[in-house]
């Protein structure tokens, strides 16, 4: 079975090595190449610490134990020149800031009733476990199953050991596609048309744009996120940390600014701060109110901090769904059609088990989680673009 997947983001990538490892061919299009998007401009989260008891937390439980095993797979057979993952295991600490205290407790007992391990912490066990802590932090749970890698390059992993399975990559642009007595047949090209039986279209925030080229509907819209990058330093953040306020800007549908605080160490030394989410399409201007606010909320967590160097920032496009669940499996109207985007923030950490996905959709593989909820044939909410 021929099958083309739109997109060699971190989704993508992940399709062409699930369908490939079912037995597909498998062609991936993307126009800027491996991680050349979304993939490339995030912080690589494989989080379970950050969902509330649902569908998206079954997923990411079942991706945090599958990117486990793959990543174990991807950098053991990794040829010489391939990148590694950089999977680090490294565990997460949420820290409530005074007032937040209460909220995060019962949003971690909820955790904990569906399997996830979620320990709290009073002030000294947070300052065992990073001594640089603000004093006002006095209350936090950690999360021992959270982990990360380096998005970029797990992407290229993904995508490299697919290759090595026959799957191969073509640098094009999707202009259209040839559909047949109700059934895709071919995806046409800037370069070419390639005949095939299926597609997977996981274009990330362009999700929705490709749909509409394949002549249906999507309702994914881009979400604006933008990172600090620090110099160089001696490391001084252990674990992956942030305040309890995130779930709730995960959450947010608002398409105003909303900002909260996420901070780690990378093995090269550097710490990435983040996080901001607006809906501003694909506009890259006037980042600096959001910059602004996270730099100050992270100062506030970490106070040395605001005697560091900046290195860069840098800005990305999530691909966000109205009821911010990711969208996976057929499309339902056009035959051959299938969908694999709206992860918006949680696109490293579900790209696995949304690979297993969609070869059970489209080959009848085992799932690694219920699929019902996810399929784009549901309802959303309307939002204003």
């Amino acid at each position: 079975m021929r099958i083309v997947v739109i997109g060699a983001g971190a989704v993508g990538a992940a399709c062409a090595l699930a369908l490939t490892d079912a037995g597909a061919d498998v062609v991936v299009v993307d126009r800027a190449g491996v991680a050349g998007e979304t993939s490339s401009r995030c912080e690589g989260n494989i989080l379970v610490s950050d969902k509330g008891p649902g569908p998206e937390a079954d997923l990411a439980i079942a991706g945090n134990r599958i990117w486990r095993q793959w990543a174990a797979r991807l950098d053991g057979e990794r040829r010489r020149g391939q990148p590694a993952t950089e999977f680090d295991a490294k565990g997460g600490v949420v820290v409530a800031l005074p007032g937040a205290e209460a909220g995060l407790s019962a949003f971690a007992a909820a955790q904990r009733g569906i399997g996830v391990r979620a320990e709290e912490l009073d002030a000294a066990r947070l300052r065992e476990l990073e001594p640089e802590l603000s004093a006002d932090a006095g209350f936090g749970v950690w999360y021992p199953d959270d982990a990360q890698v380096q998005p970029s390059l797990a992407t290229q992993a993904m995508m490299a050991c697919a290759a090595g399975h026959g799957a191969r990559l073509l640098r094009a642009e999707v202009t259209g596609a040839r559909v047949h007595v109700g059934r895709i047949r071919a995806v046409v090209t800037d370069r070419d048309e390639l005949a095939t039986d299926a597609v997977v279209n996981c274009a990330g925030p362009w999700a929705g744009e490709v749909a509409q080229r394949l002549g249906v509907r999507l309702p994914i819209l881009p979400r604006r996120g933008t990172i600090i990058v620090t110099a160089p330093m001696p490391q001084r953040i252990f674990h992956k940390v942030y305040d309890a306020d995130y779930v709730g800007a995960v959450a947010s549908g608002d398409a105003d600014l909303q900002t909260s605080t996420v901070v780690e160490s990378t093995p090269a030394g550097t710490v990435l701060i983040g996080s901001s989410r607006e809906r501003v399409g694909f506009s890259t201007a006037h980042t600096l109110p959001a910059l602004s606010e996270i730099a100050a909320k992270a100062v506030r967590l970490f106070p040395f901090l605001a005697d560091t160097m900046v290195l860069r920032t840098y800005t990305g496009f999530r691909p966000y769904a109205p009821d911010h669940l990711p969208m996976i499996g057929a499309d339902g109207t056009v035959d051959g059609l299938f969908h694999a985007a709206g992860h918006e923030g949680a696109g490293i950490g579900l790209a696995p088990a949304t690979g297993l996905l969609i070869a059970h959709a489209v080959l009848g593989t085992p799932a690694p989680a219920d699929p019902a909820p996810f399929l784009p044939t549901r309802a959303q909410p309307a939002v204003a673009a």
